[in-house]
């Protein structure tokens, strides 16, 4: 055996072992990769609505009468007698409460001294003149000295005129330690005790007239314009559950609350019954004509997806997204009134619509119907 021929068989062996190694490789090699597949994105959704009749709402209200009065004391004192409570019927004329009337009991008092002291002067200066006029008429007085006892009298007469004036309105000022009632009604409130001092001008009863009821409701600023498009207005009331009353708006305040940044409006009752009171609760439901609002749809306002062309949202079919403009008519809190765009069964994207690109799959976490808001 010649050298070296164990070490060639050696190496052709290697050779073909590495030949079949790559011959085995080679197919595996050159095959392409498997396709990647695309999970679909999941998202939150939710099923659009459209009101075919109109938007309803409903606000919590507060029965009030017609005509409410603050009474207050036209006068300052303390409170002697308090004759009436919440709840009382009272007539008109009755005396509600009573001052203290000792002081304006003094003041007439010397109002009437002072009268009857410049009664007695005026008395005086009328003698005076009687007696100047036969003086200058038989020259026994000159002219000027007849004209100051004239001046005299018409002097004595403007100041009694004067006392007789502050007289009556001392005499006002102890009438109206007496708070009175100016017409029939119930008592609401009553914000003071006997032995209270109270200032002039300070509520102290609350009377309602009997007669017309009305409720009182606070409407949010983007709500206000509404009230006068609102084609049925119902009341019914927790203390009266079998009473639903028709109503209408009488009147809005044009100033808002400035804590709450609502207005209040005041809605009058059709046909009150008898048994229904100021201060229940009640709860008012408005319905709007479908004219104009049939065509909105409220949406979530994290649903809309801002472009450079304007709003938009995400629209599914098939478990595809694919983006849609809208027309905004208005917001209201967390949502949108949309007035076009959509239609009424069709599923959108409420969370995560910044994350989508067109066409792209998704997997729907829930299927959400629209929020109706009362």
């Amino acid at each position: 055996m010649p050298p070296g021929y164990k070490n060639k068989k050696l190496y052709v062996a290697r050779a073909v072992v590495l030949s079949i190694a790559v011959l085995i490789c080679l197919p595996s090699c050159f095959h392409p990769p498997e396709p990647l597949v695309e999970e679909p994105l999941l998202v939150r959704s939710m099923v659009v609505r459209v009101d075919a009749n109109g938007q309803r709402f409903t606000y919590s209200g507060e029965v009030h009468g017609r005509y409410e009065s603050q009474l207050a004391f036209r006068v300052n004192g303390k409170i002697l007698v308090r004759n009436v409570d919440v709840g009382s019927l009272v007539q008109p004329g009755e005396i509600l409460m009573q001052l203290d009337p000792a002081d304006s009991q003094l003041s007439v008092r010397v109002g009437e001294a002072a009268l009857r002291s410049v009664e007695s002067k005026m008395k005086l200066a009328k003698d005076n003149l009687v007696r100047a006029q036969a003086l200058y008429e038989t020259g026994g007085l000159s002219k000027a000295e007849y004209e100051a006892a004239m001046d005299a009298d018409n002097a004595a007469e403007a100041a009694y005129q004067q006392a007789a004036a502050q007289l009556n309105q001392l005499a006002n000022q102890l009438q109206y330690c007496d708070l009175t009632a100016d017409y029939a009604g119930v008592v609401s409130a009553i914000s003071v005790e006997a032995g209270q001092l109270v200032a002039a001008g300070t509520p102290v009863i609350t009377l309602v007239q009997e007669g017309d009821r009305e409720v009182e409701i606070s409407v949010p600023e983007n709500r206000v314009d509404g009230l006068s498009k609102a084609t049925s207005i119902k009341v019914s009331f927790w203390a009266l559950p079998n009473v639903i009353l028709d109503g209408w708006v009488r009147e809005v305040s044009p100033v808002a609350d400035s804590v709450a940044r609502t207005f209040k409006a005041r809605v009058s009752l059709v046909d009150p019954p008898t048994n229904l009171k100021a201060g229940m609760t009640s709860s008012v439901e408005l319905n709007t004509s479908a004219g104009e609002q049939a065509s909105l749809a409220a949406i979530p306002l994290a649903a809309v997806y801002q472009t450079g062309d304007g709003p938009a949202v995400w629209i599914i079919s098939d478990g595809i997204a694919s983006l849609r403009k809208i027309q905004v008519a208005g917001f209201d809190r967390d949502q949108v009134n949309v007035s076009s765009g959509l239609n009424d069964g069709e599923v959108i994207v409420t969370a995560g619509v910044n994350k989508l690109l067109e066409g792209q799959k998704v997997r729907l976490m829930e299927t959400l119907p629209q929020n109706t808001e009362n």
